[in-house]
């Protein structure tokens, strides 16, 4: 796969397919404004997860994955499958994912 294709769906659309695994595929119904911001969070966590294990501060690390962790509930890729949620349900959890992980940002 090249960075500018998307990865293999399952015929249902609710996993990805990355070097023969499967993993829980974002929810297509979060804005693609919302996924990108979320994703940039996602990023940054995930840099600090780094950041934090190789300086061996393990209060980072566990807040660095508390936020990995968030990003992706807010995606949809972890949590209660999007497809088993009602529709207001995923709005909410994208919408207070983004929320909190802005604050954090600003505070």
């Amino acid at each position: 796969m090249n960075a500018d294709q998307s990865p293999e769906r399952t015929p249902d659309g609710h996993h990805i397919v990355v070097r023969g695994r499967k993993w829980r595929a974002t929810d297509p119904a979060v804005p693609e404004e919302t996924a990108a911001r979320l994703r940039r969070h996602l990023m940054s966590a995930r840099r600090a997860v780094r950041s934090a294990t190789t300086a061996g501060d393990e209060q980072a690390e566990r807040a660095a994955r508390s936020r990995v962790h968030r990003a992706k509930v807010a995606l949809g890729e972890r949590g209660t499958p999007w497809w088993e949620e009602p529709e207001d349900a995923r709005r909410r959890r994208w919408e207070q994912g983004l929320e909190s992980l802005d604050a954090e940002d600003d505070g």
